[in-house]
C-alpha cells in the first residue's frame, strides 16, 4: 500500500486525467488548479449495478447542464463521456461500483476572472467499489435535523464547491442523525446530500424544480416509479409544518438510493417507522436495478 494512501481505496486503480490513464495514487494536479483555489468545477457521480449504470442519459444530460451554467467548454462529447465511464467499469473488480467525474477551469494564475485567454480544462474520472445502503437502513430508515438553507442561489449547479452542504451534512452527525433537511424562508429545499420526499395522505411530494436545489436523477426515477404503481406524485412548494406532520419523509440519492426518514429532530415521523409508500417505492426501484441486467 503507498504510504499516506487513503486504505479503503486502491492505489493501482486505473483513473483517467487529462486524457491519460494513471494510477491513483500517481494521478496529481497542479496546486494553481482552479478547482484547488476557487471550488471552479462540477462534478457527477454515476451509481453502477452489475457492471451497469443507472441512469447514465440523466446524468449525461446534466454534466452538460452543469458545464455550461458555468461557461466551461470541455473538448469531449457524448460518446467520449461514455467510453471513458465504460473503461473504468470494466477496470474495477467489484460488479458495484460508483463513477466520480469531476472537471474544473483548469491551471491559470491565481485571478477571480476565468482566464483569458482560456486555459485546458482539468478533466478527472474514477470508478471505487459500491456499498449500497445496509438492511438496517433500508428496513429500519434514518434519522435526520431540520436546518435553515443557508447556501447560495443556483444549487441546481452541481458543483464542486460544497461547503454549505458539508456544514449541512455535519450538523446532522453532529447530532446522532445521518441527514440535514434544509428550509429557505419556511419552505422545504433538499437534504445536505440528497433529495427530500413527503408522503401526505398517500400522495408523493417533492419540491418543485427551481435554481434553489440540485435536479437529482433520483427525482425523475422516483416520480416514474410512483406513476407505474399508481402513486400520485405532485411537485410543488412545501411547507416546513408540511414536513414537520408528514406520514412518512423519504430521501433519495445516488449512493443512498431511496431511504425513509423515521425521525426528525429527535420526534418520529409518521408512526415513527418505514411507511408503505416506501416500502412499494423500494421494491420498485430494487427492481429496476435487476432489470440493468436484461
Amino acid at each position: 500500500m503507498d504510504a499516506l494512501f487513503p486504505s479503503t481505496l486502491n492505489p493501482d486503480s486505473m483513473v483517467y486525467l487529462n486524457q491519460r490513464w494513471v494510477r491513483l495514487a500517481d494521478a496529481q494536479v497542479s496546486v494553481l488548479d482552479r478547482g484547488f483555489l476557487f471550488g471552479d468545477g462540477i462534478y457527477e457521480v454515476v451509481p453502477v449495478y452489475g457492471r451497469r449504470p443507472l441512469g447514465w442519459e440523466g446524468h449525461a444530460q446534466r454534466l452538460r447542464m452543469s458545464l455550461e451554467a458555468i461557461s466551461l467548454a470541455v473538448p469531449l462529447g457524448p460518446s467520449d463521456w461514455q467510453d471513458i465511464v465504460c473503461k473504468l467499469i470494466e477496470q474495477e473488480v467489484a460488479d458495484d461500483q460508483f463513477v466520480y467525474i469531476q472537471v474544473t477551469r483548469g491551471v491559470a494564475k491565481r485571478d477571480h476572472a476565468f482566464p483569458r485567454p482560456a486555459v485546458s480544462p482539468t478533466v478527472f474520472a474514477m470508478t471505487t467499489p459500491f456499498k449500497r445502503p445496509n438492511e438496517t437502513e433500508r428496513t429500519q430508515g434514518v434519522r435526520a435535523v431540520s436546518i435553515p438553507d443557508l447556501r447560495w442561489l443556483r444549487c441546481d449547479i452541481k458543483s464542486i464547491s460544497l461547503l454549505g452542504n458539508v456544514l449541512a451534512r455535519e450538523a446532522a452527525v453532529s447530532q446522532g442523525a445521518q441527514e440535514a433537511i434544509q428550509f429557505r424562508d419556511g419552505v422545504l429545499t433538499e437534504g445536505g446530500a440528497s433529495n427530500i420526499w413527503v408522503v401526505r395522505d398517500g400522495a408523493l411530494l417533492s419540491p418543485p424544480r427551481s435554481p434553489l436545489l440540485l435536479e437529482g436523477i433520483r427525482r425523475s426515477l422516483l416520480a416514474e416509479l410512483a406513476s407505474g404503481l399508481g402513486i400520485e406524485a405532485q411537485q410543488r412548494a412545501i411547507s416546513q409544518a408540511e414536513v414537520e406532520t408528514a406520514d412518512e419523509i423519504l430521501m433519495t440519492s445516488a449512493t443512498k438510493e431511496v431511504l425513509p426518514i423515521i425521525a426528525l429532530d429527535g420526534k418520529p415521523v409518521g408512526q415513527g417507522f418505514p411507511g408503505p409508500v416506501y416500502a412499494r417505492l423500494r421494491e420498485a426501484y430494487d427492481a429496476a436495478i435487476r432489470a440493468l441486467a436484461h
